[in-house]
This record gives structure tokens, C-alpha cells and sequence, in this order.
């Protein structure tokens, strides 16, 4: 009796078999190029693999990780960092172009410093005023408060400007319209705010005081000292209320909350 023969193999693979190994390929190029195009954050990943193994227990450990709330909160100033970066440099920018402007570069200049409760801009008297007046006839000072007021109108709504007059203690002349330093000061920090007023700022907003010759940044005894001294002084700073009344912030964190 004959044996039975063995059937021939085929001489290729199955079709399904390639189109399946060629499915296979371009699923592994996919998710290649997702991952070269993505940013891996230790951290996240495990958080992620946590969540997964709690919900559907089909990964070893077992143990549902959620995102922290510290997580959370660390994820918000980054953004209105950056933003309120962008701020002070187009404060500091006008500044510098307001600097090129006035005198072009000679004798005393605008300055901006960032402080504990936001940043002040420091513009000596002698570049807004004449010599005992309050009155401001510098066109290039007027064309930098317009900006300035632009600036302010960007700016949370929780950010005021508080408008600050100072002066030497010299005393003034005897045809002086005002008394005192005290007058000055004050009549000077004044004349700014109605500018700024008349530029578009928002009366709620600011504010103005004068403080005369007890507030120096120099000292009294020489001339440049004085210069220094008399100066106007603009306060940004940021602004809220709670049960306990009013207090002040920092600009960093009323831009996270704007």
C-alpha cells in the first residue's frame, strides 16, 4: 500500500500575514515619531502609569497615583511669569527709548527698578519741570507719559499707580508760587497724574502724593545729590481685598490670578 505524500509548502507567506507585518511597521513609525516629538517628564510618566494600574489593575504595583495639587498650583505662575516678564520689558524698553529722546543721553536719565510689591520709574524733575515749577513743558517727557498710560491700560486691572512727588531741602525763592517743598512735591505729583489722566489711565487707578525733602535718595550736600532728590516717582503695584480689608501684592501674583 502507498504511502500518502506530503503536501508541498507554499513558496510565500500568506497575504493577511504581510499586510498585517507591514500594519505592525507603520504603527511602531508612528508612535517612534511621537515620542521624538514629544518631552518626557519622569515625573509625569510615573503619575500616568499610577493612574492606570489603580484603574485598571492590569500593571504591576497596583497603586492609583493622582497629580498633586502642588503640581497643580506650580503649573500656573510659570505662564503669567512670562507674561508679566513681557510687561517690565516694555516698561523698561520705553524707558530706554525715552532716555535716547531726552537730553540724548546727557545728564540725568529715567530709570525703572523692580520692587517687593512691583516697580517703580524714577523721572528726575529736571526732565518733566523748569527750575521751582510744577508745570510739565518737556514734549518728550509728555510723549513717555502717553506710552507710559498705554502700558498701564495693558497692565490687570488689580494693578494701580501711585504718583509720588520729591524734592531737596533747599528752600525756594521768595517769588515761588508754593510755600514749601511740601507743595512742590506735591503739586509736581499732581501735574503728572492729570497727564496721565488726560492720557487715557482710569482716575480709580491712581493716585498721587507728595513727601518733600524726607525721602532721599542722595544725599543733600552737593549738587548732584539734589538733582537726584527731586524727582517724580510712578509705583506699580498690584492691588486686592479680603475680609481683613485691603493689601498689597506683588504684580507676579495678580497676573496668575488675572
Amino acid at each position: 500500500m502507498a504511502k500518502n505524500k506530503c503536501p508541498e509548502c507554499e513558496t510565500c507567506l500568506p497575504a493577511w500575514l504581510a499586510a498585517f507585518g507591514d500594519l505592525m511597521s507603520l504603527l511602531l513609525c508612528f508612535f517612534v515619531l511621537l515620542l521624538s516629538m514629544s518631552s518626557m517628564d519622569a515625573k509625569k510618566v510615573s503619575e500616568a502609569i499610577g493612574s492606570l494600574a489603580g484603574a485598571m489593575s492590569v500593571l504591576e504595583g497596583g497603586s492609583k497615583t493622582e497629580i498633586s495639587q502642588q503640581r497643580i498650583q506650580e503649573s500656573t505662575p510659570i505662564e503669567s511669569q512670562s507674561e508679566t516678564s513681557e510687561q517690565v520689558n516694555r516698561v523698561k524698553q520705553a524707558v530706554s527709548d525715552a532716555n535716547e529722546m531726552m537730553k540724548k543721553g546727557q545728564g540725568p536719565a529715567v530709570s525703572v527698578e523692580e520692587s517687593q510689591d512691583g516697580f517703580v520709574i524714577e523721572l528726575p524733575a529736571s526732565l518733566l519741570f523748569k527750575e521751582g515749577s510744577a508745570k510739565i513743558e518737556n514734549e518728550d517727557a509728555l510723549l513717555f507719559l502717553k506710552r507710559m498710560a498705554l502700558i498701564v491700560d495693558t497692565l490687570p486691572n488689580t494693578v494701580d499707580v501711585s504718583v509720588q512727588g520729591h524734592s531737596d531741602n533747599a528752600k525756594l525763592g521768595p517769588n515761588s508760587l508754593y510755600k514749601d517743598n511740601w507743595e512742590i512735591s506735591v503739586a509736581r505729583a499732581l501735574s503728572v497724574l492729570h497727564e496721565l489722566i488726560m492720557d487715557g489711565v482710569n482716575p480709580k487707578r491712581i493716585s498721587a502724593a507728595g513727601f518733600g525733602q524726607y525721602r532721599p535718595v542722595a544725599t543733600n550736600a552737593t549738587k548732584e545729590g539734589r538733582a537726584k532728590n527731586r524727582r517724580v516717582e510712578l509705583h506699580f503695584y498690584g492691588t486686592d481685598s479680603d475680609e481683613q480689608g485691603s493689601v498689597q501684592k506683588s504684580i507676579l501674583e495678580k497676573t496668575s490670578v488675572k
